[in-house]
């Protein structure tokens, strides 16, 4: 029989997981409130339930793949928490962004349920997920790296072994957050500033991205602004969220973070436009109602 695999989220980054899992021949029960995206596993060969107490039943891994502490809590050790019917020994692999306090105090509390727990945060976006190359920056102790090593395999191209107690994991992802969210931010500015100067954003981004300006960030979304689509690969609201972390982790380091500050209220000043849940690129037309910009308006069939 088929070592079985919880996967808690079955969002962009989550169904990629879980179907690279499934390629590799484990037995995956998904989890996830919408129903579409349920109905979207099994019609790929998997089970999914609303429930993550039913989907982590006897399972040997559970891979949480929510939005942020507070719903990785609840997920794993709430009412109907997967905690609890997990195979005694059985290893959680936490991919939610969090601050390393919350990724320690959630490590505690599997331990004392008799559970290994591995800080496993992710980067690579939904394309890499579902190839199964995801990059996963991760801390735990030898038991935990042990135990999900083959979760690891199927589902990662790259997987950083950063220490042996939960929180340097995290640590790592928010300093990875921070350039993210700063480089869109930039990337937006940016090319709103090419459309006001009457540059053709085409030729923009070709000569861009052959130059020292590039970042990864701008190759990737400015294509979004090009093809005016702004559908949620990595929504607006993710990183008001990662940034927000990052903002109170510093003040309570009592370390100013000014870059990532003010890309902060960028973030936020387009989710108050009523963007929070479109693609992250959507910076760029919020800074363009702003000042009266038309940007491109084509749109990708």
């Amino acid at each position: 029989m088929s070592q079985k695999i919880a996967v808690i989220g079955l969002g962009s980054m989550g169904m990629g997981a879980a179907l690279s899992l499934h390629r590799a021949r484990f037995a995956v029960a998904g989890c996830d409130l919408s129903p579409d995206l349920r109905a979207r596993f099994i019609e790929a060969g998997g089970s999914a339930s609303e429930s993550a107490i039913e989907a982590a039943a006897g399972a040997s891994g559970v891979v949480v793949m929510v939005v942020n502490a507070a719903q990785t809590e609840a997920v794993l050790f709430g009412e109907n928490g997967a905690a609890a019917v997990m195979a005694k020994g059985g290893v959680i692999l936490s991919c939610a962004t969090m601050s390393p306090d919350d990724a320690r105090r959630l490590a505690n509390l599997a331990e004392s349920q008799g559970l290994l727990y591995l800080d496993a945060p992710i980067s690579g976006g939904s394309i890499k997920a579902a190839a199964g190359t995801i990059t996963v920056m991760a801390s735990g102790s030898q038991a935990a790296f042990a135990a999900a090593r083959p979760v690891l395999l199927a589902i990662a191209e790259t997987v950083y072994e950063l220490g042996d107690a939960a929180g340097l994991g995290a640590a790592y992802k928010i300093v990875n957050q921070l350039l993210a969210g700063v480089h869109i931010a930039a990337a937006c500015e940016a090319m709103t500033f090419a459309s006001k100067l009457g540059l053709d954003l085409d030729s923009v981004y070709k000569v861009i991205t052959a130059s020292a300006g590039n970042s990864w960030m701008f190759e990737n979304r400015v294509p979004h602004i090009l093809d005016n689509d702004y559908s949620p690969r990595s929504a607006i609201d993710i990183f008001t969220k990662d940034l927000g972390i990052i903002a109170a982790m510093g003040q309570k380091e009592n370390f100013p973070l000014p870059v990532a500050s003010t890309a902060l209220q960028l973030f936020l000043a387009t989710a108050a436009a009523g963007m929070g849940r479109d693609d992250d690129a959507s910076v760029a037309r919020m800074i363009a109602q702003v000042t009266g910009l038309t940007l491109p308006q084509r749109k990708t069939t």
